[in-house]
């Protein structure tokens, strides 16, 4: 019986080629996987890993998820404490270590990427088809805002003054059950019906707008098309209303532009409660198996 691992991920995403592993591009998949080949080369195990959302080119997490199934001797045998790890007792947290072993190998040339934590997963746990929602995040630093350069590989420069309010209104017009298409780039077979559970655009401190959004997954592009409706409406090309009427004409349309995938973080997965994780998984493979679909920003 194999042993699966929730990890909890953060990278930045400028110099990924996406989440999906691919054979000539770096992606962060990639990178990850060949860091537990290394690590669990000895042990004759190739760890795959299953990700909670895959990203597109560019685009940066904080929280997402994956996991990883694996031989109960094999973990056993990559885990056992050395001495530096029993430095704090000894009983050493084999998840901790884990971790340690893994960031050690990913430090020394992967630094865009960090294992954030790793513990055993529950019953019924999959990255993937247990989630009920996905949030993310889109920075943008319009004239009205501080331009910080450190912040430049994570937040859009706009050249307009944007109007937040009315941005914020617009997005709630496209709340709920309904059909994304106008915003999701055409997959075959793919379907584009989406719970958007939150969508809400606020000022930093520092003038920076910065929207949230959350739904039970994102198709392809869906974040990006999204914000792209709603600065629109900031700028005066679409008033309030244009969104939602965009939406429901349910085809994509020159009204608004997709914006760059750098302002774009996924920030959180939501899972349900431990006895419910292998039901909602059963129930969106299911879901899933009606079409050929997938879980991006």
């Amino acid at each position: 019986m194999t042993l699966r691992v929730r990890l909890d991920l953060a990278y930045q995403g400028t110099g990924f080629a996406g989440w999906s592993r691919q054979p000539t591009l770096r992606t962060v998949q990639g990178v990850l996987e060949a860091a537990l080949g290394t690590l669990f080369r000895r042990e004759g195990a190739t760890p795959r890993l299953v990700v909670a959302g895959r990203t597109d080119a560019g685009v940066h997490a904080t929280g997402q998820v994956a996991h990883i199934d694996l031989e109960p001797e094999a973990f056993a045998a990559v885990t056992r404490p050395k001495r530096a790890d029993a430095a704090g007792g000894p009983a050493a947290d084999p998840y901790a270590v884990l971790v340690r072993r893994l960031t050690g190998i990913l430090g020394s040339t992967d630094d865009d990427v960090v294992v954030r934590s790793a513990r055993r997963a529950p019953e019924g746990f999959d990255a993937r088809f247990s989630a009920i929602w996905r949030r993310y995040s889109y920075r943008i630093a319009d004239l009205g805002a501080e331009r910080d350069p450190l912040q430049r590989h994570r937040t859009v420069w706009y050249p307009r003054v944007l109007d937040a309010e009315a941005m914020d209104v617009a997005a709630q017009t496209l709340l709920g059950l309904g059909d994304f298409a106008a915003f999701c780039k055409p997959r075959e077979e793919a379907t584009t019906i989406r719970t958007l559970q939150s969508y809400r655009w606020r000022r930093d401190a520092d003038g920076v707008l910065v929207a949230s959004l959350q739904a039970d997954a994102f198709c392809h592009s869906m974040v990006r098309a999204l914000v792209g409706a709603c600065v629109a409406v900031g700028e005066g090309r679409l008033d309030v209303a244009g969104p939602a009427a965009l939406m429901r004409a349910g085809e994509r349309t020159s009204a608004f532009k997709v914006l760059p995938a750098r302002g774009l973080t996924l920030t959180e997965v939501g899972y349900p409660a431990d006895e419910e994780l292998a039901a909602r998984a059963a129930q969106t493979r299911a879901r899933r198996e009606l079409h050929v679909d997938g879980v991006v920003g």
